[in-house]
Order: structure tokens, then sequence, then C-alpha cells
């Protein structure tokens, strides 16, 4: 490949990039801008046609009218007035309709067709709707509603969708033609100056290739520029006096080598730093290419993560030794309490740490100690957050996720690069489970497989000692969701020792509610969550089974629904 070529890949993304940039963000915030404003005025309209709505209502209460048809339909046909005097556009249309989702007013001529009245009704239903899309009379509208209860209407205002974006598309539109031309411009300079500078360095390699061709050393490349290209030329003149050094330096590179053999004592301990000492051993004793073949094991895989890393090392622009300095501080902390549990720290991924445990030698008890680890690193977070007090720096929070299941473990890579890994679906779950704790706001989660295996150990396989530290552990069902990527969904569960009993009755309070939940026994389920969170006001999980549950009472899922969540981000 040309250098010219390679200068049009390396800064032609370089000039394009930023433009597209800046004129992403001017757009965006330009329909923002006018979105806002639009929805603002929508919201507004609303508001004033639904006071006008109650004052008339208050009128026929304070006059005794209120039972009347005749006096209740004056009042209706006042709001339709009403409504029409507020209709901005030909395309706005202001419309009621009944419980039944039969049209009870409307500014302009509309149908509502019978196939879009369900769907209709079950999103003027909802308890907040908001700003809504819809098909109404065979058109994508925008929507903006509220219930009238006197009158037993879904009173509606609503535009035309091409309408209420057209000055966004209009927009759009003019930064695309803006862009490409910008584009352009850019791609023509680039064409003339990377031809201007890849010409001099052109002819420095035409020289290069004289003198290899002719093998006389006494041919010299012409400095013309002193800039790169005359630095290279300059370099070959001297090319012949610095082999003899470097030949030099062959011969202590060669004497080295020999003193290496009495330095891999040093190397292994060097080296158990980055992979298990027991992998190291293994190597040693057979380094040949069946090394790189894995085994599938069953494991417990864990994956940790800092909360909000990138806002934290914002903070320590200035001082990034800081940032470094508390980063080694709290993975010390972090791989400490994995290593004491028996545990393989497979990685750091950027701030996250990913590791396993149940090989290379697995224990019946390698899920136990993996969510013990996880909560003591939880507790030794508290440890390290103190002395960031101390010190004024940013406190760490931190999300776990563990899975116990079925993965290939072993030196996965080259004869001359490997890693000691594990890889598997069992383990990008594990790591989705971390991702899942930011959404589901705890700070361990684990997936069924785990809970079922400690759930085994806990009824007959764990010794006694065991035993006794899973009595200590409570578990609380939050939740069956499909990760992204996936369909079959997966209990997810969050752990902790040692709770209260406030907690405890809180968690069975929650428990109770997930069963019925799932039996479908909304009522029931709405009951148990609520008192949940009447004892903790600030649960998130507890409040959001329990307007899940209260959805499900007005708005029954269809008869196949399983009760999973499927996830479309991490």
């Amino acid at each position: 490949m040309k250098i010219r070529t390679k200068i049009f890949l390396v800064v032609l993304p370089l000039v394009i990039l930023p433009l597209c940039i800046s004129q992403a963000a001017s757009y965006a915030a330009a329909v923002r801008g006018i979105d806002r404003a639009a929805r603002e005025f929508f919201n507004f309209k609303s508001a004033e046609l639904q006071k006008y709505a109650e004052n008339q209502w208050a009128l026929l209460v304070e006059n005794g009218y209120a039972g009347r048809p005749g006096m209740v339909e004056a009042a209706q046909g006042a709001v339709e007035i009403y409504a029409r005097s507020i209709v901005a556009g030909d395309t706005e249309i202001i419309f009621a309709v009944n419980e039944d989702g039969e049209l009870a007013m409307g500014t302009s001529a509309l149908e509502i067709l019978p196939e879009e009245k369900e769907a209709l009704l079950k999103l003027l239903g909802d308890e907040n709707p908001g700003m809504i899309q819809a098909q109404v009379g065979g058109k994508e509208r925008i929507l903006r509603s509220f219930w009238f209860t006197p009158f037993s209407w879904y009173i509606t205002l609503s535009e035309e969708r091409d309408s209420f974006y057209r000055e966004a598309d209009a927009i759009t539109l003019l930064t695309l033609i803006t862009a490409a031309g910008a584009s352009a411009a850019a791609v023509l300079l680039l064409i003339f100056f990377s031809k201007f500078l890849t010409n001099p360095l052109a002819r420095v390699v035409k020289a290069m290739n004289t003198v290899i061709g002719s093998a006389d050393l006494s041919e010299r490349v012409d400095v013309e520029y002193q800039d790169e290209t005359g630095e290279l030329a300059h370099t070959f003149n001297r090319m012949l006096a610095e082999l003899e050094r470097t030949w030099a330096g062959i011969k202590r590179y060669a004497f080295q080598a020999v003193l290496a053999g009495k330095k891999e004592q040093r190397i292994r301990s060097i080296f158990q730093k980055y992979v298990p000492r027991s992998v190291i051993e293994e190597f040693f004793s057979s380094p040949d290419p069946n090394m790189l073949r894995g085994k599938n094991t069953s494991l417990a895989i864990l994956f940790s993560d800092i909360r909000g890393f990138t806002t934290i090392s914002e903070d320590y622009a200035d001082a990034p030794d800081r940032l470094v300095e508390s980063l080694n501080r709290y993975f010390s902390g972090q791989v400490d309490i994995i290593m004491n549990r028996d545990g393989i720290v497979d990685k750091y991924i950027g701030d996250a740490i990913m590791a396993f445990w149940g090989a290379p030698v697995h224990q019946d008890g390698d899920a136990l100690q993996a969510v013990l680890a996880a909560l003591e690193m939880i507790d030794g977070l508290e440890n390290f957050n103190t002395i960031q007090r101390q010190l004024g720096l940013k406190e760490f929070r931190i999300g776990v996720g563990i899975n116990y299941g079925l993965a290939t473990v072993g030196n996965i890579g080259s004869e001359r690069k490997m890693d000691y890994t594990v890889i598997g679906d069992n383990v990008n779950l594990a790591s989705r489970m971390e991702g899942l704790t930011k959404t589901y706001q705890s700070e361990i989660l684990i997936t069924q497989s785990l809970y079922e295996e400690l759930q085994t150990l806990k009824n007959g396989d764990a010794a006694a000692s065991g035993r006794a530290v899973l009595e200590s552990l409570s578990f609380r069902l939050l939740d069956t969701v499909a990760v992204k990527g996936k369909t079959q969904g997966v209990k997810i569960y969050t752990v902790k020792r040692n709770i209260d009993p406030r907690e405890r009755q809180a968690w069975d309070l929650h428990n109770q509610g997930m069963d019925c939940y799932y039996r479908r026994q909304f009522r029931d389920a709405a009951e148990k969550f609520r008192d949940a969170v009447a004892m903790f006001p600030g649960d998130f999980n507890a409040r959001n089974l329990f307007n899940r549950s209260k959805t499900c009472l007005t708005n029954p899922p269809p008869p196949d629904w399983n009760g999973v969540e499927v996830m479309q981000t991490k």
C-alpha cells in the first residue's frame, strides 16, 4: 500500500470525523430545541383544554345540572367549540373517544379504524402516557391525551407526525447537504497536499533502489529538504558506519543470553503476578503445543466494574498519578480478596476485574467461594473509601456479577503469546450480570445456575462449616431476564450476608410477591411488593415490581407470557 493511500486512510477520517461530529451536534441541538418547543406548546394546549373542561363541569355541578343529559351535552359541545378555537393548523385534530374506543368528539373529520381502536385505547389508558405516537385514521399521529372522568372521555390533542417533525426533517436534510459538501472539499484538498508531501519521498526511494541494485556504496542520496525525508537520506548514508556498532551489540546480546538460564527462578517469580503458579509449573514441566488445548469444566465466573469511572477519571485530569495510585490500591485490596478465596484473577479490563473459580483445580465449594469473595469485595470497598475520604479523593462504587456453568478453560493464544483464560457463553452471561447491576441498582447479581448450585451445597454437598455460611446468606429474586442476543430467560438474584430481621422480612415479602407474579396472581403480588416498599421506601426493585404488577392488573399479559424481561443493552 502506497504512503499516499495511507495518508488518505489516516488523515481523511481525522478531517471528516470532527466535521461530522460538529454537524451532528448542531443538528441534535437544533432538533432538540424544535422538538422541546413543540412538545411544550402541545402540553400547554392540553392543560388549557383540560382546565376549560373542568370549569364547564364545575358550572354544571354548582348549578345542579350535573345529572341532566341535555346540560351535559351542552357542556360537551362547549368543550368541542373551545377545542376548535385552539386548533393551530389543518393537520391538527382534537378529538375524544369513550371507553369503547368510539369517537365522541372531533374538531375535524376523523375516522378511527376498527383495527386501531384496541392499540389506541391501550396507549391512552397508560397512567402517564405523555407524548405518544399512534396510528389514527390511517395516519401516524403524535398524541397528548388526558382522561376526563365526568364525560368518560379520553380527550386527545393530535398532530400528523410529518407536520410535527417537519422543521426537524428540514434541518436533517440541510445538515446532510452541508456535511457532504464539506467532505468533498476536504477530499480534494487532501488529494493535492498528499501528492505534494509524498513526491520528495518517492525520489528518495528511487535513489535508495539505485544503490541496492548497483551495490555501489559510493552512491549517496541527495539531501533535498531539512525535514523527515532529508533525515531519512542522511540516516541511509550513515548506515554502513552503524553496522559495526550493531555487530558489537549482537555479541553482547549473545553473552547476555548465556546468563538468561540462571534467571529462570526470577522469571517464574515475576510471572506469578500475571499467571497462576500452577499454570506456570505445568508449562515448565511440559512446554509443548498441546498446552493450547482447552477443556470444558464447570466454573464460577466473576466480573466487577467501577461505577462511573469515566467521570471519576475526568476529576483526575490534572493529576493522573493520583488516579493510578488509587486504582493500584483498589486493585490490590480486591485481588487479595479474590486470591484469598482461591480464585484466579483472569485479567483487568480497564477498571474492571475478571476472575474465576474451578480451574486448574476444581472444588465443590467454588460457587460459594465466588459469592463470599463478592461480598468481601463490597465490604472491603468501604475500607478503601475511608482512605479515599481521608485523602480528599473520589470514592469508588462497584457492581459485581457472577455466573456458574460450563466454560472452556485453558491457554488461549499462540506459541509466542498465550493467556490462561476462560471463554464461552457462560463467561458472557457473567459479564452481562455485572452490567445489569446498574439496571437493578444492586451491588451484586448472581444467576439462577449459581443460586441452584449454592442450594445444592446447602442441602447436602457442603461441609458443616460451609452449610453454616450458606445459612447466613439471604437471596432475593429480582427478575427473569433474557440478556442481549438471547431469547431464553434467566432468573437473577441478589445476595447479602447476615441481614437484620426487618430487612429479611422485606426480602421474604418480595420473594413471595415474585412467586405470585409468575403465577399471574398480580393483585396478590402487588400487595406483597407494596408491603415491602412500605418497609423500605427507597427499595428500587420492590417498587419496580409493584408498578409492573399494577400494570399487569389493568393490562393483563397474553396467555403465553412467561415473565421474561428482554434486555436490549448490556
